[in-house]
């Protein structure tokens, strides 16, 4: 199913600038995803971690990104390496993608993003900020 991320990114309103980005941001791009192995399917994970891990499962090497942990485990147990969205924003901020993690974190948890102020303090202090 073409897309499969993407469609479910644009149907979450709470997501709003998740879709923005979709819309605007030319380096990103939407691939069609691969048949998902029965592998994964045994997971019985959402479409849209199915769709990442059938495509990071189809071109080794590649980073799925993952928020949900039973998504991170099948992806561990497949060695397919695996980031989350912090691991995306603070590798950003590191590579100066980005002037500032904090403003995007921030936004992101007003938009739905779990994340306790611990964990974000603590990301935070890795990036210097």
């Amino acid at each position: 199913m073409p897309g499969t991320v993407a469609n479910e990114i644009r149907k979450g309103r709470e997501l709003e600038p998740a879709v923005k980005a979709i819309e605007s941001s030319e380096w990103l791009r939407v691939v069609e995803t691969p048949i998902v192995p029965p592998l994964v399917q045994a997971w019985d994970l959402g479409p849209g971690e199915s769709a990442v891990l059938a495509y990071a499962y189809a071109h080794t090497g590649t980073v799925a990104v993952l928020d949900d942990l039973a998504g991170r485990r099948c992806a561990e147990a497949l060695g397919i390496p695996v980031t989350g969205t912090l691991g995306l924003v603070l590798g950003a901020r590191k590579r100066g993608m980005i002037p500032a993690a904090r403003p995007v974190l921030e936004e992101l948890r007003d938009n739905g993003m779990y994340l306790s102020s611990t964990v974000l303090e603590r990301a935070l202090a890795l990036v210097g900020e």
